[in-house]
């Protein structure tokens, strides 16, 4: 058998690392394609050498998010590998362009049947669209299979957990003991906030960004504040004087979050990292797709309110009782088992 696995971003580059090797284990011949969509090394090639990721066989190097742009030369990948399954990972643009392009292919969607019920996210809209084109859903739990049900999404649905907790599972004692990022910012476990924002919501409308900003001046704890080009580009129209960071590699983040009083962002793969280290989150998002992290009381949503901000980082707790949640750290073995199936 063979795949086609298509990334193009930080998230499905950590995704993609527990499940390359499952896929190895069972016998299944990948090729992995960098859209190019995150062409910044410290957004790309710094994952795959911290990771031990094989180089991408084909590299797009298309330094876009446009769906179009991307699909076109996926497609032309497709056709001259004539995989067995195109396999895309969670709700990027580069999950849409792949899910597109597959040309026949049957699709695997990575990370199946979220929701934030949020049409204004271009995430959601992926989502949707994606799992609508795939013949095997993928779903990090039972809440997210029955959703593409309530939804009459035709392909075969799996709960097979988040692979996203598989790599959290073999990489967070590594970086824990590897990784200087501590001492290179000075702070103490259990002393600092990790703050990381990138949704397009929040990044190209000033005002909210302005207020979100002022939020975190509110904040009495030290900021580790890693900045997306974009979001950089953003702060700097709005508050140049606020001290960010260039962005880090896996292991790095890994140790800054395990180690965090508690994880302010608006990245749903950090809501969920953050929940797997017992560390309590602040979604400064109205929505999420991750609604369990919410309800077992380790996350708060606060949108853009500063003062809301301020005070859930001053109450943030991780619950004692809270559940395990989106698996048990092995589901790269359950999707590469779903491919056989």
């Amino acid at each position: 058998m063979r795949v086609l696995s298509v990334v193009g971003n930080r998230p499905q580059f950590i995704k993609s690392a527990p499940l390359s090797v499952a896929l190895r284990d069972a016998g299944i011949e990948e090729a992995v394609l960098h859209t190019g969509q995150h062409w910044d090394p410290e957004l790309s090639q710094v994952f795959f050498d911290e990771l031990g990721l094989d180089p991408p066989r084909y590299r797009l190097d298309l330094r876009t998010a446009d769906i179009v742009a991307m699909e076109g030369a996926i497609r032309e990948v497709v056709e001259a590998e004539q995989p067995d399954w195109v396999l895309v990972f969670g709700d990027t643009n580069s999950t849409t362009a792949g899910a597109r392009a597959a040309a026949g292919v049957p699709v695997a969607h990575v990370e199946a049947g979220l929701r934030s019920f949020d049409l204004e996210m271009p995430e959601e809209r992926n989502r949707i669209e994606v799992d609508r084109l795939a013949a095997l859903l993928l779903c990090p739990d039972e809440r997210s299979a029955a959703q593409l049900a309530a939804e009459g999404v035709a392909g075969r649905r799996v709960v097979v957990g988040d692979v996203m907790a598989d790599s959290a599972r073999l990489f967070a004692p590594i970086a824990q003991t590897q990784s200087p990022a501590l001492e290179r910012f000075g702070v103490e476990p259990g002393s600092y906030a990790v703050v990381t924002i990138h949704r397009e919501a929040n990044v190209t409308r000033p005002e909210r960004l302005r207020r979100i900003v002022q939020g975190l001046r509110r904040i009495d704890v030290p900021l580790v504040f890693p900045a997306h080009p974009r979001t950089r580009a953003a702060l700097a129209a709005v508050a140049p004087d606020l001290e960010v960071a260039p962005p880090l590699g896996y292991l790095d983040m890994a140790a800054l979050l395990s180690q965090a009083r508690v994880a302010v962002t608006d990245s749903g793969g950090l809501q969920k990292e953050a929940y797997w280290y017992r560390i309590p989150c602040v979604t400064l998002r109205p929505s999420t797709e991750w609604v369990d992290t919410v309800e077992a009381g380790a996350n708060v949503l606060v949108d853009d309110d500063p003062d809301a901000l301020a005070q859930a980082v001053a109450n943030a707790v991780f619950p004692p009782s809270a559940p395990p949640l989106y698996g048990d750290g092995h589901a790269a073995e359950r999707v590469a088992a779903a491919l056989y199936a």
